[in-house]
């Protein structure tokens, strides 16, 4: 039949991406044990964070699948971390 859908396993992208997650969250419990300023610290755990929150999207909640537009709207919530990002710096440097 022509209108026959394929479907493909995911299961190895899927394991690999768990692999680097699991790696990213060792990642975060020993970047509080190294001796850094406290924003570094801040910063590492804060780009840790998002790129584990996009792989989870990316890949567990099928963003890679989805179009365009959709790809442009789940990035809103990371321009209000943008805005707060800047908030804060301008409010440390006061």
């Amino acid at each position: 039949m022509s209108g026959e859908v394929v479907h493909k396993s995911h299961t190895k992208e899927y394991m690999i991406v768990f692999v680097l997650l699991a790696v990213l969250t060792v990642m975060e419990l020993i970047v509080p044990e190294l001796t850094l300023p406290y924003a570094v610290h801040g910063g590492l755990l804060t780009f840790l964070a998002l790129v584990k929150a996009f792989l989870v999207a990316f890949f567990y909640m099928h963003l890679k699948e989805e179009t365009r537009w959709l790809k442009y709207i789940a990035l809103v919530p990371l321009s209000a971390f943008i805005y707060t990002f800047v908030v804060a710096i301008e409010t440390m440097a006061r």
